[in-house]
């Protein structure tokens, strides 16, 4: 969508603080010995209680009410009985719908430890994230986004994850643009216009940078088992600094 009046920003702004307070949330309380399940159930109560939605359910009937991915599962992960542990990798996507308007964010954590490898990894992801957001602006090629995020994997020694995008964002979960590559990709001559609504995530990894969807029909892993992160905010694109809706 393109949000050309007062209220689109107003109700966007008021989505976009919901779900990241409920990121927030979940990361925080994340610990050893509670269930996926559990940690859903924390994110599902706190969208309750500020008057969303869960995006994934009500949409395409999510069994979850978050995605909590555990490693090398990197999107898409279904919450259930699998219990956390120490030092495992995970991520938490948080997507919900209010008043007719949605936003979408995402990060990845290490459970409870410091693994100084893959805290380079998380780094570089969110690097990579901060440089995309203000790299799109109006008037700008869509595909700055996809160089910005690929230039800083590699000169962080990661790769990009090729088959997962961002997209465009605002009365539904996923709305047009799509496929914004994660990789710069020469031939996409779309332009970027003043208000469009987009979810930028780079995916960063250690490998090959390909996913598989396991036979849940939903978690999406990395087809060599790297480990893999992923960091997402919810823009509104201007002529100048973005509106970040979900810091």
């Amino acid at each position: 969508m393109t949000a050309d009046t007062e209220k689109d920003i107003k109700y966007l702004k008021a989505i976009g603080r919901v779900v990241a307070l409920a990121l927030k949330k979940m990361m925080k309380d994340a610990r050893p010995g509670m269930t996926t399940a559990e940690l859903d159930n924390i994110g599902r109560e706190f969208l309750e209680k500020e008057g969303a939605t869960s995006a994934p359910q009500a949409m395409y009937k999510f069994p979850g009410a978050t995605c909590i991915s555990i490693s090398p599962v990197i999107a898409h992960g279904i919450p259930g009985d699998h219990v956390l542990k120490e030092g495992e990798l995970i991520n938490i996507d948080v997507s919900a719908e209010m008043d007719g308007y949605f936003a979408d964010t995402g990060a990845s954590m290490i459970v409870a430890k410091h693994i100084p490898a893959i805290e380079k990894m998380l780094d570089a992801t969110k690097s990579a994230l901060h440089k995309a957001v203000h790299a799109a602006k109006a008037g700008q090629p869509l595909n700055i986004i996809g160089k910005t995020i690929q230039q800083e994997a590699n000169q962080n020694g990661f790769n990009v994850i090729y088959d997962l995008t961002g997209h465009g964002i605002g009365h539904k979960l996923h709305e047009q643009p799509s496929e914004i590559h994660n990789f710069y990709n020469p031939s996409d001559r779309r332009i970027l216009n003043e208000g469009v609504v987009l979810a930028i995530e780079p995916f960063l990894t250690t490998g090959k940078g390909r996913v598989v969807e396991k036979k849940d029909g939903w978690s999406l892993q990395t087809i060599d088992k790297t480990i893999a992160a992923q960091f997402e905010h919810t823009i509104i694109v201007t002529k100048n600094e973005p509106i970040i809706l979900t810091l």
